[in-house]
């Protein structure tokens, strides 16, 4: 028996990156995932992008779990409480694994403006899209896990401290991340459901590739104009790492604490899916990147 089977999850924000490397890697370990978010193959996302939550879950299921899209704008309340409606509905109230990986902050990202020159607007809807979408998916998800007294929660950040992260609002967002799991945990424990914050380093993403003009085949061809990528990661170390998290029987020792994939890739004795064993932590020491 694989080591989730018979579990049900739901990776908000399963369309791309980080959230569809967490999405396969669960279904591979035999999870059942909701895949959520606002990119179908009907309509796409403000994004501009062409990833898809039915390629994921398409994805899902091919590796052994069991993918299922449903488009929820987890901004929207409504939305999101017509979700865990559904799942209550479905799995009889279970619910064994949410990830928050909600961020849509791209494209509103201002990198080398003071906070008083970026754009507001842009500002308060990255805390719109990557922290109260958290808030909103976490206060409808975790009554299911606490009537249960049993359930994960994970928050997706960039980092694994409260250090400034080069722009106020990016910074802002990824941190409260942290914090909310920290804060989650707290009221969660009398019911034994853990909440914890994960993070990847340098990622790899799809659109990290097009930004520098490679494929996965070709990555290394980045390098040369960004050097640091030579230890990047594709979304596929984290989505292990939890993976191998969800299934920890002793989970519940970690609840209000930070993970980062390089830790977890080392305790669990995984590699990244091209077979490297990037560690971002080490690097980083090692040149100075904090």
């Amino acid at each position: 028996m694989k080591p989730l089977q018979g579990k049900i999850a739901v990776v908000a924000g399963a369309t791309r990156g980080v959230g569809r490397g967490i999405a396969v890697s669960l279904g591979e370990a035999g999870a059942t995932v909701y895949c959520t978010g606002r990119s179908t193959r009907e309509k796409l996302s403000d994004m501009g992008r062409t990833e898809t939550i039915e390629e994921t879950a398409e994805m899902v299921t091919a590796r052994g779990g069991m993918g299922i899209p449903v488009r929820v704008d987890h901004t929207v309340e409504a939305d999101v409480k017509a979700l865990f409606d559904k799942i209550n509905e479905e799995h009889h109230g279970r619910l064994d694994i949410l990830v928050n990986d909600v961020w849509g902050g791209d494209p509103l990202t201002e990198w080398g403006q003071p906070f008083w020159k970026h754009s507001l607007v842009n500002g308060l809807t990255i805390q719109e899209r990557a922290v109260h979408s958290h808030m909103i998916t976490s206060y409808y998800g975790a009554p299911l896990m606490a009537a249960r007294k049993d359930g994960l929660i994970m928050e997706i950040t960039d980092g694994w401290d409260y250090r400034y992260r080069g722009n106020l609002y990016y910074s802002l967002a990824k941190i409260s991340a942290i914090h909310l799991a920290e804060a989650m945990a707290a009221d969660l424990r009398p019911y034994n459901v853990t909440a914890l914050a994960v993070t990847p380093g340098f990622l790899r993403s799809e659109a990290m590739l097009d930004h520098f003009g490679v494929t996965e085949a070709n990555w290394k061809d980045a390098v040369k104009k960004e050097p640091h990528f030579i230890e990047s990661e594709t979304p596929y170390l984290i989505g292990q790492g939890i993976a191998a998290l969800a299934a920890d029987p002793n989970i519940f020792e970690r609840t209000g604490t930070v993970q980062t994939s390089w830790d977890l890739s080392d305790e669990y004795q995984f590699s990244d899916i091209d077979g490297r064993n990037p560690h971002w932590g080490n690097y980083a020491k090692k040149h100075g990147l904090g």
